[in-house]
């Protein structure tokens, strides 16, 4: 931030009690007259003094449900014949004119409703606070406006900083409306999780956008620079459901979409109820959101960056489940190796496991390289294990494990064994041969005894020969490492004479 920083006030530092109360008589209720255009003359000389003639407008907003100004309301909240009527260009990021930051300046002191920060980033600052005190910033000393100042009968007090510096320090990384941003939108919408993008184009001022899979880009190439977005699920197509569900006592923001098409939004408490039924009757579709954020529930959020991918806004989105999800997801990579608890096992056989507040999963072919039954054989809830991460699919938001990846896979050191003699135990029979397990403990390795190598002649079934839990002595035919496969025979390990 600028190393100068002064704020200018029409009141005399010299009439403040010890608390820095003022306790003068200068009157306090704004003023149009030559106290305004006194601080209006005075940023123009820092300006000029640190040689700036542009401005970027940064985190603007409006009033929302209150006004405490003493000014009357205007119409356009004091930004008329500055920006259309639509706000256009009055946006995180806009450059304006000095002259149209002056302006800025005029409505922000008469409280009009509009407010922002005017900024040349690490240069010059402009911040409009309560009761028409001003702090400008700068990089250089400004002797000449500070005395301009002086000599327009305000009072400029050197400070450390303004109050009103941005300070977004919240913890987490703010989601970006990126290209994995608008995947995952994609796949909501196909998914038919989600219907409805909020467009937070203005502090307190928001517009909302229909999704389908063929309008997003068309929604996406109009959205204001740096928005905040916010993706909801659908509209109810019950309106008069809605309707009634509204609370006792309390706003609330209602969503409806007309019969043409326009998706509108309005704050309404309860004495307003009957007007709002009149308002949207013929109604296609609607919501009501609580204006508490514990009770909303929107899917996922982001803001969007600059043209050139970087994410230079400073306002943040409050962050949902799934924008937790994403965070911590940045954080994981394929072939990393993680810990995790065991959570569930679900009867389809997928083991679901805990990393951290995540919930990954772990197919069944990636539990063992050993032959199992149902996965409790391998894992059972609670276990803490070990695994590696196969995939980070921020799109689905999933996290595929691998269990057996950080064990040895029996099967190539199994293939020295290929040509010995062995003793094994049929578990299984099949209508084309008899599963033979070779080695020891119920997860050992197992081949297949086919028909015809089982006994000499023509065998129709495998139980014309062998019963599970029988022992057989087995010669290693073949292993075939890539398909899991070892062949048996039970004729090539008897000896010439037997068979």
């Amino acid at each position: 931030m600028p190393s100068f920083v002064h704020r200018i006030t029409k009141y005399d530092p010299a009439d403040r009690d010890e608390r820095g109360g003022y306790i003068g008589a200068e009157d306090t209720i704004s003023d149009h007259g030559p106290v305004e255009a006194a601080y209006l003359q005075a940023i123009a000389a820092f300006a000029e003094d640190t040689g700036i003639d542009r401005l970027a407008v940064r985190e603007p907003e409006i009033a929302f449900l209150a006004r405490f100004g003493l000014e009357p309301t205007t119409d356009g909240h004091g930004l008329a014949g500055l920006f259309p009527h639509d706000l256009s260009g009055f946006h995180d990021g806009a450059e304006v004119s000095l002259s149209v930051g002056l302006e800025l300046v005029r409505a922000m002191l008469r409280d009009n409703g509009a407010w922002c920060r005017l900024e040349v980033e690490d240069t010059f600052t402009v911040h409009v606070g309560w009761d028409q005190y001003v702090y400008v910033g700068s990089d250089k000393p400004c002797e000449r406006a500070l005395a301009r100042t002086r000599a327009l009968g305000l009072f400029p007090e050197r400070l450390e900083a303004s109050p009103y510096d941005a300070d977004f320090d919240e913890p987490g990384v703010q989601r970006p409306a990126d290209e994995g941003f608008w995947a995952r939108v994609r796949w909501s919408v196909a998914m038919r999780h989600a219907a409805m993008l909020e467009e937070g184009y203005l502090h307190n001022a928001s517009r909302w956008h229909r999704l389908t899979e063929d309008t997003i880009d068309a929604v996406r190439a109009r959205l204001t620079p740096r928005a905040q977005l916010t993706v909801w699920p659908d509209l109810s197509a019950d309106v008069d459901a809605v309707l009634a569900s509204l609370p006792d006592e309390g706003p609330v923001e209602f969503v409806w979409e007309d019969e043409n098409g326009v998706i509108s939004s309005t704050t309404v408490d309860e004495s307003e109820y009957g007007e709002l039924a009149a308002r949207v009757a013929g109604a296609r579709a609607a919501t009501a959101l609580s204006l508490t954020l514990d009770e909303r529930h929107p899917l996922f959020t982001a803001v969007l960056p600059d043209s050139d991918g970087v994410l230079r806004a400073r306002w943040r989105t409050e962050p949902t489940p799934s924008d937790r999800n994403w965070a911590f997801l940045k954080t994981l990579h394929r072939g990393q190796i993680c810990t995790g608890t065991v959570t569930e096992i679900a009867d389809f056989g997928v083991t679901f496991v805990d990393i951290g507040g995540f919930t990954a999963m772990i197919n069944l072919p990636e539990l063992s390289w050993r032959p199992f039954v149902h996965p409790s054989d391998v894992v059972t809830v609670g276990q803490v294990i070990s695994a590696e991460i196969l995939d980070v699919d921020l799109v689905c938001e999933r996290v595929p494990l691998s269990l057996k990846a950080l064990r040895e896979d029996p099967m190539p050191r199994f293939v020295q064994r290929v040509g010995q003699t062995t003793n094994g135990v049929v578990t299984t029979l099949l209508p084309f041969g008899a599963v033979v397990r070779v080695e020891d403990g119920e997860d050992g390795l197992a081949g297949l005894v086919h028909l015809s190598e089982l006994a000499e002649g023509h065998v129709d079934r495998p139980e014309d020969v062998v019963r599970v839990g029988d022992g057989l002595l087995v010669k290693i035919m073949d292993v075939d490492v890539p398909r899991r496969r070892i062949t048996l025979s039970h004729l090539q390990a008897l000896p010439s004479g037997e068979r």
